[in-house]
C-alpha cells in the first residue's frame, strides 16, 4: 500500500493489540493477512484489484506470514516442520504468486491448491467476517440499520449462507438432470420403435432361410438330374454358335480397318510434301512478325528508360508514379490503417553495383511488389491498382504485420568469409521491407558470388555442390544472374538490369544501339529485296535491248522463248495452286478417314474382347466335352454293367444323400431360377442378412444403453431428493440451533453490563431484529438499537460479535477498530468481556486493531501490544512487552 516496510510483527499466542494513529498502517496489517492467505481484493474492502496494493513507484509488493505447525493437528510436519511460511508476491500488473516454505526456509510448493489445503486443514476462513472483521464490513453489517444486513452477517459468519448456496446449486443441477431425463425418454421412445422395426426384419429372415434351404434341395436334385441328362452338350453348342458369330463380325471389321489403313498410307507422302511446303512459307512470315514484335518491345523499354532519367520510379512501370501518388493521397485522407510500402525494389540500395543483375534475378517479381499490414489495407490497395492496371498484370501484394525492427536472423543466416548474402549486400532503411524480403525470399540464406561459372578457381557449383556446402545456404547467384543449388545449376539469359542499373544513360545508349542494329538489319533486308527487284528490272531491260539488237530472225526465237517462259510460269503457278488444292483435299481426306476410323477402332476393340471371351468359354466347354467323350469311350465296353455304379458315384460326389429325381433338368432349372429371383427380390427389400442383424444388434444396444442411463438417472434423482430432504431438515435444525445459541450468548453478554435484550430471527423473511434495554431498573419496553446512544449501540454490537464468536470456530480472530463509537465506560466493559473470552480460549489467537494507546492494560505472557509509528517518522517499533525464551518454549 503506502508502506515501504511494515513489520515484522511477532504476534503473541493469545491476545494482540496493534495500536497506532490513523494512517500508521493498522488496516494494512489486516489487509496483508487477508490477501496473503488467499483472499480476494474485494474481500478487504480496500480496493477492487490486487495491483492497487502495490506502492506507487514500486514494481511489486511482498507479504510473508508464518503459521504455527505443531501438535497432533500439524499439516505435513515431515515436510514443513514446526512452521509453515507463506510468501506472496503481487506484481504491478495485479498478478500474484505463492511460495510455501518449511521452517528451514526450503521451498515446498508454489501452487495455490496447496495453500487452500492448508487453510482447509486449519479451518482458516479469511472471507468470514467473524474471523477477520474490517472497518467497511463492520459499517455495512453491524452498524447498518437494516435488519436484512444483520441477518446476512449472521448467515455469513456461521457459513449457513455457503450451505444455502450449495443447496441451491444442487437443486438447479437436479432440475437440469430432470430435463435431461425427459429428453432421454423422448429419445428412448424413438429408439424403441427403431429396435422393434429391426426385430421384425430379423424375424422375417426366417422365411428367407426356408427359401435358401429349398434352393439347396433343388440344387441337389439338379445335380442328380444333370448326371444322367445331356444338358451340357446343348450349352456347348449355344456357346459355339456365339463364338462363330463373333468371329464373323470381327473379320468384317478387320477388313474395313485394313482398307482404311491402305488409303491413309497412300495419302501420307503427298500430305507430307504439301505440309513441308506450307511450313516453309509460314516460317518466313513468322520470322518477319517476330522481328517486328522484338522492335516494338525494345522501343517500349527505351521509352521507359528515357522517362526514368528524371523519375527513377518509371523504371518500375509507366503507371507506378501515378499509383504511388494515389496511395499517398489515400493515406493523407486516413483510409489506410498503415500506409503500404512499395515497390520493394525502389526501397533497397546496393552496396556493390556489380551484384545488380544477381539481386534482380534473386528477387524476381518482388522488385515491383507492395506489402500491407492488414487485409483491409490490401483490399483498398487492390482497388487503387485496378484503376491503373486494367486488363494487365498488377504488382503483387504481400500482407504481413509491420514491425519496427528487423527479424533476428543470426541463427538461420548464412555467413561466408568470401561471399555476402543478399541481405548483407543490400542497404534497407525500412525494417518492413527487410522483414518482407526475409519472409518471402529468405535473402539471409542466399549467397552472391562475384565470379561466374567459367572461373575455375571459385566455381559456384563446386561451392554449393561440394561435400560441405555453406551452412544455412540453400542456393546462390552469380553476378551474371546464374542460379546454383546444391544439386542443379541454371544459366541466365538476361544480360541487363531492368530496375537496379546505376548508369541510366548507358542503358539508354545500349538500347538505342540495339534498336539501330535491328533497324539496320531490316534495312539490309529491304535493300536485298530492292536489289532483287532491281535485278529483275535490269534483266527485263537487258532482255528488251537484246530483242532490239539481235536480228529479226532471233527476235522471233526470243519471243518464242519468252512465250515459253511465260507459259512455264503459268504452268508452275497452276501446278502450285493444284498442289495447294490437293494438299487441302488430302488433309480433309485424312481428317475424314481418321474420324471414320475412330468408331471402327472402338467397335473393333469391343469385338476383340467379345472374341476373347467367347474363345475362353469355347475352350472351357471344349475341355469339358473332351473329358466327357474320353470318359464315355473308356467306359463304353462296360457301360451296361457299370451304369448304375457310375450314376451313384457321380451323384454322391455332388450330393452325398441319394434322392430319387423324377423331374427333368429343364424343370428343375426353371424352378431354381424362379426361386433365386424370389430370394433376390426379398433380399433387396430386406437388405443384406448380415447388415440386418448388425443393425438389429446396434438398435438393441442403443436402446438398452439409453434405457439403462434413464433408469440410473431416475434412481440418482430419487436418492438425491431424499438426501436433499434430509440435509435440508438438518440445515433447518442447525440454523435453529445456532440461532438459539446466538440468542443465549447475546443475552449473557448484555447481562454483564446490566442490559437486557431480545434477538428475533425471521428465517422466512431473512431478517434479524435486535432490541436492547440499557438498564434493569428501567421499566420501559425494549427498544430498537437505533434508539440507543452511540456507545450503547457499539456495546450491543460487540455483544453480537462475541455471541457469533461463541458459535463459529476459527484458529484466530482479527477486529479492526471495534471500539470506534464507544465511550470510555462501554469501551472498558467491552474490552474486559473480550479479554475474558480470550483468557478462556488460550488456544486461540486474537488480533485487535485500535487507535487507543491501551496503556492501562497489564503486560503479561497472554497480552502483547504492538505499537505503530507514523509513516513519516519511520516504520513499526518493536513489540511492547517481550517474553523470554523459556516462556516461548513453554507455550
Amino acid at each position: 500500500m503506502c508502506h515501504s516496510l511494515l513489520g515484522p510483527f511477532a504476534f503473541g499466542s493469545n491476545v494482540n493489540f496493534v495500536v497506532g494513529n490513523n494512517g500508521s498502517g493498522k488496516s494494512a496489517v489486516l489487509t496483508a493477512l487477508m490477501v496473503g492467505l488467499g483472499g480476494k481484493a474485494t474481500t478487504t474492502n480496500r480496493g477492487s484489484s490486487l495491483k492497487g496494493f502495490v506502492k506507487e513507484g514500486e514494481s511489486s509488493a511482498d507479504v510473508s506470514i508464518t503459521l504455527r505447525n505443531k501438535g497432533r493437528d500439524a499439516y505435513k510436519p515431515e515436510v514443513f516442520g514446526q512452521a509453515i511460511i507463506v510468501d506472496l508476491k503481487i506484481t504491478r500488473e495485479g498478478m500474484r504468486t505463492y511460495k510455501l516454505k518449511s521452517k528451514a526456509g526450503h521451498l515446498v510448493s508454489a501452487k495455490k491448491d496447496e495453500l487452500l489445503a492448508i487453510l482447509d486443514h486449519f479451518n482458516i476462513q479469511v472471507d468470514n467476517p467473524v474471523s477477520m472483521l474490517t472497518q467497511e464490513m463492520s459499517k455495512h453489517f453491524l452498524h447498518s440499520k437494516g435488519e436484512g444486513d444483520k441477518y446476512r452477517f449472521f448467515m455469513k459468519a456461521t457459513q449457513l449462507e455457503q450451505m444455502k448456496e450449495d443447496y441451491t446449486y444442487i437443486i438447479t443441477t437436479k432440475n437440469v438432470t430432470l430435463d435431461t431425463v425427459e429428453k432421454h425418454e423422448e429419445c428412448l421412445e424413438g429408439l424403441k420403435r427403431k429396435y422393434l422395426e429391426k426385430e421384425d426384419r430379423v424375424k422375417s429372415l426366417a422365411s428367407l432361410d426356408d427359401m435358401h434351404s429349398k434352393l439347396e434341395e433343388l440344387k441337389n436334385q439338379m445335380a442328380w438330374a444333370l448326371v444322367r441328362g445331356s444338358s451340357i452338350p446343348s450349352k456347348y453348342e449355344s456357346k459355339s454358335a456365339k463364338v462363330v458369330e463373333a468371329e464373323k463380325k470381327y473379320k468384317g471389321i478387320r477388313e474395313q480397318l485394313e482398307a482404311i489403313t491402305v488409303r491413309v498410307q497412300q495419302l501420307e507422302p503427298q500430305s507430307a510434301e504439301l505440309k513441308n511446303e506450307a511450313q516453309s512459307r509460314s516460317k518466313a512470315f513468322n520470322t518477319a512478325q517476330v522481328r517486328e514484335q522484338s522492335m516494338e518491345a525494345i522501343r517500349r523499354k527505351l521509352q521507359t528508360m528515357e522517362g526514368s532519367r528524371s523519375d527513377r520510379l518509371r523504371r518500375f512501370g509507366e503507371k507506378m508514379p501515378a499509383l504511388l501518388a494515389a496511395i499517398e493521397d489515400a493515406d493523407r485522407k486516413g483510409q489506410f490503417r498503415k500506409k503500404p510500402v512499395g515497390p520493394l525494389g525502389y526501397c533497397i540500395r546496393l552496396k556493390d553495383h556489380e551484384q545488380a543483375l544477381a539481386v534482380e534475378k534473386c528477387l524476381g517479381s518482388l522488385m515491383v511488389a507492395f506489402t500491407c499490414d492488414n487485409h483491409e489495407d490490401e483490399k483498398l490497395l487492390q482497388g487503387l491498382m485496378r484503376g491503373y492496371y486494367q486488363g494487365g498484370r498488377r504488382p503483387q501484394i504481400i500482407t504481413c504485420q509491420f514491425f519496427n525492427r528487423v527479424h533476428d536472423t543470426s541463427r538461420r543466416a548464412v555467413n561466408h568469409p568470401d561471399y555476402p548474402s543478399v541481405l548483407q549486400s543490400l542497404e534497407i532503411e525500412d525494417p518492413v521491407v527487410a522483414n518482407c524480403l526475409i519472409d518471402q525470399r529468405g535473402i539471409e540464406t542466399i549467397l552472391l558470388i562475384k565470379v561466374g561459372f567459367h572461373f575455375c578457381g571459385s566455381n559456384p557449383s563446386v561451392l554449393m555442390q561440394g561435400r560441405q556446402p555453406p551452412r544455412n545456404c540453400y542456393q546462390a547467384f552469380t553476378k551474371e544472374g546464374d542460379q546454383c543449388y546444391n544439386n542443379r545449376y541454371y544459366s541466365n539469359d538476361q544480360r541487363r538490369c531492368d530496375y537496379l542499373s546505376r548508369d541510366v544513360e548507358e542503358e539508354i545508349r545500349q538500347l538505342q544501339e540495339e534498336m539501330r542494329n535491328k533497324e539496320a538489319h531490316l534495312d539490309r533486308f529491304s535493300q536485298q529485296k530492292q536489289r532483287v527487284e532491281e535485278d529483275i528490272r535490269n534483266n527485263n531491260s537487258l532482255l528488251k535491248r537484246a530483242y532490239d539488237d539481235r536480228k529479226r530472225a532471233k527476235i522471233s526465237a526470243g519471243r518464242a522463248e519468252s512465250e515459253e517462259a511465260r507459259r512455264k510460269m503459268a504452268q508452275l503457278k497452276a501446278s502450285w495452286e493444284e498442289v495447294e488444292q490437293r494438299y487441302r483435299q488430302h488433309k480433309d481426306s485424312i481428317s475424314t478417314v481418321a474420324e471414320e476410323a475412330e468408331p471402327i477402332k472402338e467397335e473393333l476393340s469391343k469385338s476383340d474382347q467379345d472374341v476373347e471371351k467367347s474363345k475362353h468359354h469355347k475352350k472351357h466347354y471344349e475341355d469339358k466335352r473332351k473329358v466327357h467323350i474320353n470318359t464315355i469311350q473308356a467306359l463304353k465296353a462296360s457301360l451296361d454293367l457299370k451304369e448304375q455304379e457310375l450314376t451313384v458315384l457321380k451323384a454322391t460326389e455332388i450330393c452325398p444323400e441319394r434322392s430319387e429325381v423324377r423331374r427333368t433338368a429343364r424343370s428343375l432349372d426353371s424352378e431354381i431360377s424362379r426361386l433365386k429371383l424370389k430370394i433376390s427380390t426379398q433380399q433387396d427389400q430386406q437388405g443384406d442378412r448380415e447388415e440386418v442383424i448388425r443393425q438389429y444388434q446396434e438398435a438393441l444396444e442403443n436402446y438398452s444403453n439409453i434405457n439403462q442411463q434413464v433408469k440410473c438417472l431416475k434412481r440418482f434423482i430419487q436418492v438425491l431428493c431424499k438426501i436433499m430432504d434430509d440435509r435440508h431438515r438438518v440445515y433447518t435444525e442447525l440454523r435453529r440451533f445456532l440461532s438459539v445459541r446466538c440468542k443465549m450468548y447475546f443475552d449473557s453478554m448484555l447481562s454483564q453490563r446490566g442490559y437486557i435484550g431480545k434477538m428475533m430471527f425471521e428465517h422466512k423473511n431473512e431478517t434479524l431484529s435486535i432490541s436492547v434495554q440499557p438498564g434493569v431498573g428501567d421499566k420501559a419496553a425494549l427498544s430498537d438499537m437505533r434508539s440507543l446512544s452511540g456507545g450503547e449501540r457499539s456495546f450491543s454490537t460487540v455483544c453480537f460479535v462475541l455471541s457469533l464468536w461463541a458459535i463459529a470456530e476459527a484458529p484466530f480472530r482479527a477486529l479492526d477498530e471495534f471500539d470506534v463509537y464507544m465511550d470510555m465506560v462501554n469501551r472498558r466493559i467491552s474490552m474486559d468481556m473480550m479479554l475474558k473470552i480470550a483468557s478462556s480460549q488460550r488456544y486461540r489467537q486474537f488480533i485487535f486493531l485500535t487507535p487507543q494507546s491501551m496503556s492501562s492494560l497489564p503486560v503479561n505472557n497472554l497480552i502483547r501490544i504492538l505499537r505503530l509509528k507514523d509513516p513519516d517518522r519511520g516504520q513499526t517499533a518493536l513489540p511492547f512487552g517481550q517474553r523470554n525464551e523459556e516462556e516461548e518454549e513453554e507455550e
